[in-house]
């Protein structure tokens, strides 16, 4: 949603396994929340902190919206929970709608949503990497794959 949570969450993991792959140069990573809530802020410092402790950086992280301009340039769109897919569904042009995807969809398990971490505590953070590295491998291999 305002992207310094999940999504930045997300865009420090998944780069990190990219690094490991080698693949820096060809795969392209970005964060961006459907909200101006915290337009040009660094991540939240629980995430950032949380993030920090199991080896992946947020820093150089900045909270931005997504833009139109976001559905041409990426070849997905990665969302955290079915609220944030719905809002990118509506604002996206419908030749996009089949790239817009929800990141659990790439791990194999039960849950479909990242929960927000934002308002609860420490265990919020620690599970949100938990279903994060676990997405990020599985979007990773379906890159490699593909």
């Amino acid at each position: 949603m305002g992207n310094i949570c999940r999504s930045p969450t997300a865009e420090g993991v998944f780069r990190y396994f990219v690094n490991e792959a080698g693949l820096t140069d060809q795969i392209e990573i970005d964060s961006a929340g459907t909200h101006a809530y915290h337009n040009n802020e660094p991540a939240d410092r629980r995430a950032t902190a949380a993030a920090e402790r199991r080896g992946y950086s947020l820093e150089n992280i900045r909270a931005r919206r997504v833009q139109d301009e976001d559905f041409e340039r990426f070849d997905y769109i990665i969302t955290m929970d079915r609220d944030n897919r719905a809002m990118l569904i509506e604002q996206a042009d419908e030749r996009h709608h089949p790239k817009i995807r929800l990141f659990l969809e790439f791990s194999a398990g039960a849950e479909e949503e990242v929960p927000d971490p934002y308002y609860g505590g420490a265990a919020g953070f620690e599970r949100v990497l938990d279903l994060v590295e676990k997405a990020s491998r599985g979007l990773l291999e379906t890159l490699i794959k593909s």
